[in-house]
């Protein structure tokens, strides 16, 4: 009462808390879309993404070459006329079917083959990550029946990165502006008021579509776990720890036999790995806001890779890992940077020869004189 008072005599009525809520819910939204308008965030995680999956598609490309014809060509039992009838009732469309030539075939081929080490070195990225996801979707659509998980995680990553700026960083369209940085021929500001109004828009939209795009990258990877997790609480076998025993069983997912019958000795291994893989997937939406976030892509990094080599799923956790690089923030990167440079200065100084741009340690000693 005496502190009301007082107030009162102030000049000053006190505020309820809900006015300083409610004036914090404004305030809250407009830091947030200052964070979406005014830069993107999370370029080096984006950068990755686009190395990743623009090797990891090369690398299938050039896995499957001496099949390409069965898969993808002419020869292909799904001929491009079936194809065609059914692009009919799905919508789909591939550059693949405009042509039953041969050698069309063969220059979409190397076509996607040059296409993804472009995208992958980031070479006008921009415009390259567009004919990147064409040519993934046209490859994709055209053999849809022989695509799984990872096809489509694929697929789906292709077509958000193109709203990404994912070239800012590890590409060579950043080393070419570095470059012209460098030599003084950085690009002059806009002269007059609707040139400069019209390349703050242009930057503005630039930093909204990347900061949406990674933002909806960000929510496929958490809805691809949670769903998977989901599903598997439902089924009896990862219920009672069995799952992985039948899994390493099949036939079909099993590329090494006497490996797989060596980890099928280990029960109680076999079921702590079934629990601790629903635990992972079902948590791993929640846990992306704290440290704990780094322990639990450890563990997914290990699962991943268990699935390369006991199940012979290698582009499914490869492009799996790659999607979880979308939650390191760019100081993690930026930290592996430092890292690889101080380790490559000290291997240059362990070779007897300085850095560039660093005097040696012990001068040059004169020659010694005649007498």
């Amino acid at each position: 009462m005496e502190t009301e008072q007082a107030q009162t005599r102030c000049g000053r009525t006190p505020e309820p808390a809900d006015a300083g809520m409610s004036r914090r819910v404004p305030e809250g939204i407009g830091a947030l879309l200052v964070v979406l308008t005014e830069r993107p965030v999370s370029l080096y995680a984006a950068a990755v993404l686009r190395i990743g999956y623009g090797l990891l598609y090369l690398a299938f490309l050039l896995r499957e070459f001496p099949h390409r014809d069965e898969i993808w060509g002419p020869g292909s039992p799904w001929t491009p006329e079936l194809a065609t009838q059914l692009f009919g009732q799905t919508g789909w469309a591939s550059l693949l079917t405009l042509s039953d030539s041969r050698a069309y075939f063969e220059v979409c081929y190397a076509t996607a083959l040059v296409t993804s080490a472009l995208f992958m070195l980031g070479w006008r990225t921009r415009a390259v990550s567009v004919l990147f996801a064409i040519m993934v979707a046209s490859f994709h659509a055209r053999a849809i029946f022989m695509t799984d998980g990872g096809d489509n995680l694929v697929l789906l990553m292709a077509m958000y990165l193109v709203f990404t700026a994912c070239g800012r960083r590890w590409s060579l369209d950043a080393r070419r502006t570095r470059l012209r940085a460098s030599a003084g021929e950085a690009t002059p500001p806009p002269a007059g008021r609707a040139a400069a109004g019209l390349h703050d828009s242009r930057r503005t939209l630039t930093s909204v579509l990347h900061n949406c795009g990674m933002f909806v990258i960000a929510a496929q990877v958490c809805f691809l776990y949670g769903s998977a997790g989901l599903y598997k609480v439902q089924g009896g076998s990862w219920g009672n720890g069995t799952a992985l025993h039948y899994v390493l069983n099949l036939d079909l997912f099993r590329p090494w036999p006497e490996l797989s019958l060596m980890a099928d000795e280990h029960d109680v291994l076999l079921a702590i790995a079934c629990y601790l893989t629903v635990l992972l997937q079902v948590a791993f939406p929640f846990v992306l806001f704290g440290r704990l976030k780094y322990p639990v892509l450890t563990m997914l990094l290990g699962m991943h890779l268990g699935i390369a080599v006991l199940m012979g799923l290698p582009l499914f956790s490869g492009v799996m890992i790659i999607a979880d690089a979308v939650f390191l923030p760019d100081r993690f990167y930026r930290s592996l940077g430092r890292l690889w440079r101080r380790t490559s200065r000290r291997d240059t100084w362990k070779t007897g020869d300085p850095p560039r741009g660093e005097p040696p340690l012990v001068p040059t000693q004169p020659a010694p004189s005649s007498h």
